[in-house]
């Protein structure tokens, strides 16, 4: 009769079992452990993670969310040569600047590549001192670069009934920030859409379905050089 297997384990070198069974063993656990990381994170370069940061301009007001920017930039961004692209909705309406540090750390747990910071626009509404809304917006830059996530900075403008003054040094006030952290700045995130009443909602402020598939390829011309070098370095 043929030995059982634990006789026959019995009769084999250590050095042999090791081979033909330990090993094995270890390398498809090496590899299972090696899969489950890859599944768990998001490596820079396979699934590049945009946040969009920002107000009711962010969230789509008054629309489907399926039409709002983020949702239209991610398909854009898809057909445009990263279909595994996530794109994160973080507008929360009536927000300010002053939340967008604490809102942009609690996003920090998915380690985002690319942030939009698209907050500022309420500030202005409320004439909140400009020097306020800088350092506010200057805190979430550093805290993205502290987190070695690319920044676009989204800049706003405000109804010419706020005075010159304000509105001139308002909008300068982006400008100052790029330059200051070495980020990209998209000028105005509502170019070719604000004060064009078929773009808009009836409120005249938020963009309408037909205004926010411009607005999101805006930002999509703005985006897609900062994924480039991103997906670059993770598949290389």
């Amino acid at each position: 009769m043929p030995p059982n297997d634990r006789a026959l384990d019995s009769r084999l070198p250590s050095t042999l079992l090791r081979s033909l069974v330990v090993r094995p063993f270890l390398r498809c656990l090496s590899a299972a452990v090696l899969a489950s990381f890859s599944v768990c994170a998001s490596p820079s370069g396979a699934e590049p993670l945009v946040v969009c940061l920002g107000d009711s301009l962010t969230e789509g007001y008054g629309i489907d969310p399926a039409k709002s920017y983020p949702a239209l930039l991610e398909k854009l961004l898809a057909e445009r040569g990263w279909p595994d692209v996530e794109v994160v909705n973080a507008g929360i309406s009536g927000s300010t600047s002053a939340s967008g540090r604490a809102r942009l750390q609690w996003q920090l747990r998915r380690k985002p590549d690319v942030l939009i910071i698209a907050l500022g626009a309420n500030d202005g509404l409320r004439g909140v001192e400009l020097d306020a809304s800088k350092k506010n917006l200057a805190s979430i830059v550093e805290l993205a670069q502290a987190n070695e996530i690319t920044v676009l900075l989204a800049g706003m403008k405000l109804p010419p009934n706020y005075g010159a003054e304000y509105t001139q040094q308002f909008e300068r006030m982006y400008g100052e920030l790029a330059s200051e952290f070495d980020v990209t700045l998209l000028p105005f995130l509502l170019k070719d859409v604000a004060a064009r009443p078929k773009l808009n909602l009836p409120d005249g402020i938020h963009p309408n379905a037909e205004g926010y598939a411009i607005v999101a390829s805006t930002v999509a011309d703005a985006v897609a050089p900062l994924l480039k070098p991103i997906t670059a370095v993770g598949n290389s």
